[in-house]
């Protein structure tokens, strides 16, 4: 388990630097088969005024880069909220080996939430996903950062 900790301890770093910028604090990190991380990212939609620019495509797009492939076989990937559907195909067309997640997204999520991506026979491969992984750390940088907004 240390390894998934240290790995979504490094995607909580991304998501309180988004924060930081004013953006939704969603942080993701891509580590390789073997356990170097390769990209990491955290939301940038605002920044760069693109409705895609989700951290796990930031790091998805960075990582493709840095292999050289647009597939990213035995790849994990560590992201402090559950994908949305954009997200989770992205993760899919990737071919990213194991989806580790932090807190659930009831409104938008969409693997076990709303759409349930892997479920569809559209979603080509279907990564192993493990949820709740540093999810009432994620959970506290999300409702902390809602609430000062409403304030």
């Amino acid at each position: 388990m240390d390894g998934f900790n240290s790995h979504m301890r490094a995607a909580l770093e991304e998501a309180r630097a988004a924060a930081a910028r004013g953006e939704v604090p969603v942080g993701a990190v891509i580590v390789s088969p073997s356990g170097a991380v390769v990209a990491r990212a955290g939301n940038r939609t605002r920044e760069f005024a693109d409705p895609t620019a989700h951290a796990e495509m930031l790091a998805i797009r960075a990582a493709c880069a840095a292999t050289g492939s647009e597939r990213l076989a035995g790849h994990d990937l560590y992201v402090t909220l559950e994908p949305c559907a954009m997200c989770a195909m992205a993760i899919s067309a990737a071919r990213i080996r194991r989806l580790y997640f932090a807190a659930p997204d009831p409104k938008s999520g969409g693997i076990l939430q709303g759409p349930r991506i892997f479920t569809h026979p559209q979603a080509h491969h279907v990564p192993e996903i493990y949820d709740g992984i540093g999810e009432a750390e994620a959970a506290v940088l999300l409702k902390d950062f809602f609430a000062a907004r409403r304030g």
